[in-house]
């Protein structure tokens, strides 16, 4: 199951607000960015009520999967993480989170990729 739509990223001013106000961490399979939402720029994409949902975008470069099927599949099992975490424990911010995959041969462990992709969205305070 995907994100709702009111859950993810788009637009490419959206992107580079992140990429200019964000604060990053590192893993070793990935690294995030996370910025505090800014509602203003979602407007021309008619998303409303957003300020107290957590909006994410996950870029996997086909650096890391030469097959769109492969890096869809990694999308989807972040998103089902996601899903099944977020929305039990709703206690996320008003943030916004760019995931970005680092080049690897990891796509097949889906267990290490969540066990890291937990470990930053506590590190980052995302969740508690």
């Amino acid at each position: 199951m995907a994100l709702p739509r009111h859950m993810r990223l788009k637009g490419h001013r959206t992107f580079n607000y992140i990429h200019k106000n964000s604060t990053k961490y590192h893993g070793k399979l990935m690294t995030f960015k996370v910025a505090i939402a800014n509602p203003d720029i979602l407007r021309s994409h008619k998303i409303k009520n957003i300020s107290n949902n957590l909006l994410i975008a996950i870029a996997i470069s086909k650096k890391v999967a030469k097959k769109s099927v492969d890096r869809n599949k990694i999308r989807r099992l972040i998103q089902d993480w996601l899903l099944a975490n977020i929305q039990k424990i709703d206690n996320h911010k008003s943030y916004w989170l760019l995931v970005n995959l680092k080049f690897g041969d990891f796509h097949n462990d889906n267990n290490r990729l969540l066990e890291e992709f937990q470990k930053l969205m506590f590190k980052s305070h995302l969740i508690k």
